[in-house]
């Protein structure tokens, strides 16, 4: 008979393990929902070995929601080099890692001790969004509007995808180009009237 004793993992593997399963635990229902419990039960591994990683709850969400924050900055340049070419790289942390996406887009947005985490990159997104709108929206209120709702509008697309399964993933960048073309046509149309 062979051995089945859990192979143990070094300290930094063991660590990432439990930021990975904290993310899917916490994205499911949120960090006042989640308890210790469901992050080791998420992750098999007892509520001791978390406290021999994390000094607590809050600890992990935070560790969690910078391993997002870590991918997205790679993928998309954020905050400083953004571009419309950051789409892909946020279609691909969103396809790649969707609970940590979830997580950092839905639930840390409606912690308030966490809402920074979203809010610094959607602000970068805006910052990005507005020259390329300037070119086609004239009014500074209507510009301020649609530079606040594409970023949103992204957002809430890959989320929307990501909980509809993620279905025919290799149409996503078209479809979300052609979502956010018509979404700046029809700010674009509306100006004036």
């Amino acid at each position: 008979m062979g051995d089945e004793r859990p192979k143990l993992l070094k300290r930094p593997e063991r660590r990432r393990t439990l930021v990975a399963a904290a993310a899917r635990a916490f994205a499911q229902n949120g960090f006042a929902a989640t308890s210790l419990d469901d992050v080791a039960t998420e992750a098999g591994v007892s509520r001791v070995l978390i406290y021999r990683h994390f000094d607590s709850k809050s600890e992990l969400y935070q560790a969690a929601l910078d391993e997002v924050a870590g991918q997205l900055v790679q993928a998309t340049g954020a905050p400083d080099r953004l571009s419309a070419a950051s789409l892909d790289g946020l279609i691909r942390v969103a396809r790649d890692n969707p609970d940590g996406f979830r997580l950092f887009f839905r639930h840390s947005g409606r912690e308030p001790e966490f809402r920074a985490h979203a809010d610094w990159l959607r602000g970068a997104m805006v910052e990005t969004a507005e020259p390329y709108l300037r070119e086609v929206i004239a009014d500074t209120a209507r510009l301020a509007w649609a530079a606040a709702l594409v970023p949103a509008v992204v957002i809430e697309t890959l989320l929307a995808w990501l909980d509809s399964g993620a279905p025919d993933p290799d149409s996503v960048p078209a479809t979300l180009a052609e979502v956010v073309s018509n979404v700046i046509g029809a700010m674009a149309k509306g100006e004036g009237t």
